[in-house]
């Protein structure tokens, strides 16, 4: 083993190209995350055996600590792994961060946690894969589960839930009128996603605000899967109040195969008691759309186990998958 190499431009990273045994990494992620650095484990006889970034100046908070983040990770084994993530924890704690958290790509709103119970059912659109030693390497390294998440599926589209008449009723009577994104102005509907995602998002679980450009970058490689019923804007006097974003699984395109599945990405709801049940409302009508469209089943996505979401889930459908969020409490620097 050669050791650590701190790598500082994309032009560095990129010179050494897909190693053997990692997955890919963009070198632009280095520009468009700005991690305030980047390690790499290098082998003798092989080049790059592990990689992580880590950031410590811009991090999600966290009552009574002050985060450190480890993302852009990979690991060809455990050796290099340990290696990389106990140097990763030094400069960290070096930077008086008090807890190490992982693997995350700086925030929330890109790849974040590992799939730790893969489950039977086949990888979805959009979904983060790992090895499934991954979990491994951060046990290995001292870190513990600090966040659980949860992806269910449903085959019965048709299922109702006997609450939501009444909540229909009484929604629309308050003014709030469901409609599907509009293709004409998809631009100025991701705005209006936008503003009640930052709302209602900001009581998560190690939210970070974003600026409204990156909320759209994050956005634009996915349209051209989109289909415009399946992505939900509810309103009141022309004003967003809440949404539900979801796709086809886009891994299931094969050449004289239907597509089956729709992947229910993102609810989301502004805080108000007269919106009390629309995130319900958003799932069943999700589901009634994408049946009469000739889908089958539907993917609830991602999570958090104590989100909203998840009740919601819960009168649908059934666990396929977990994972995990990893942390480690660090000692002060010497």
């Amino acid at each position: 083993m050669k050791g650590l190499i701190a790598v500082t431009t994309p032009d560095e990273q990129g010179r050494w190209g897909i190693p053997a045994g990692l997955p890919p990494f963009d070198p632009a992620d280095l520009v468009r995350h700005a991690p305030d650095a980047h390690w790499m484990v290098v082998s003798d006889q092989s080049g790059p055996v592990a990689r992580c970034s880590l950031w410590w100046r811009s991090t999600p908070h966290l009552p009574g600590h002050r985060l450190g983040v480890i993302g852009h990770y990979a690991a060809r084994d455990a050796s290099a792994a340990c290696r990389l993530l106990q140097h990763a924890c030094e400069q960290l704690a070096a930077r008086c961060c008090t807890m190490a958290v992982g693997p995350m790509d700086g925030n929330t709103w890109r790849r974040y946690r590992l799939l730790t119970e893969r489950g039977t059912e086949p990888v979805f659109f959009l979904e983060p894969d790992n090895p499934d030693a991954w979990p491994g390497h951060f046990l290995g390294a001292g870190f513990t589960p600090m966040a659980w998440y949860r992806s269910a599926i449903t085959a019965d589209l048709s299922r109702k839930d006997p609450r939501m008449e009444r909540v229909a009723d009484r929604l629309r009577a308050d003014g709030i009128h469901i409609r599907p994104l509009n293709e004409q102005h998809v631009e100025e509907d991701l705005r209006r996603i936008y503003r009640v995602a930052t709302i209602s998002f900001r009581d998560n679980f190690l939210y970070t605000p974003i600026a409204e450009a990156e909320f759209l970058a994050h956005y634009h490689p996915v349209l051209p899967s989109v289909r415009p019923e399946l992505v939900l804007l509810a309103e009141r006097s022309g004003h967003p109040v809440g949404f539900l974003f979801a796709v086809p699984d886009m891994l299931q395109a094969r050449p004289r195969q239907d597509i089956a599945t729709i992947i229910i990405k993102t609810v989301a709801v502004l805080s108000d008691r007269s919106h009390a049940g629309l995130g319900g409302l958003l799932v069943a009508r999700v589901h009634e759309i994408a049946r009469s469209l000739g889908y089958r089943q539907a993917i609830h996505a991602l999570m958090h186990e104590t989100n909203v979401s998840r009740n919601i889930s819960r009168h649908y459908a059934c666990t396929m998958r977990r994972y995990a969020l990893f942390a480690r409490t660090l000692e002060a620097a010497p």
